[in-house]
């Protein structure tokens, strides 16, 4: 038999694990921003790589918001 969770109990749970994707976008785009300064050696290079980086971590925090609202409906 499974347990049902409280609606308290589930938000709790939910920001655990979003928690996770919210430090996964910064860290891809910290990284990405990281390539930007760092790579003197061809700067067309790096620029590109490095907003690819930043455009992809932009994604996953999107992708989190959605899945928020979709989740949980906002009322204010």
């Amino acid at each position: 038999m499974k347990k049902r969770l409280t609606q308290t109990e589930e938000f709790e749970v939910m920001k655990l694990v979003l928690d996770k994707f919210l430090w996964l976008g910064f860290g891809i785009m910290a990284y990405g921003l990281y390539i930007m300064v760092a790579g003197a050696t061809s700067i067309a290079g790096a620029v590109t790589r490095g907003i690819t980086f930043l455009v992809v971590g932009a994604v996953v925090l999107v992708l989190f918001m959605i899945v928020i609202v979709k989740e949980y409906e906002i009322i204010r």
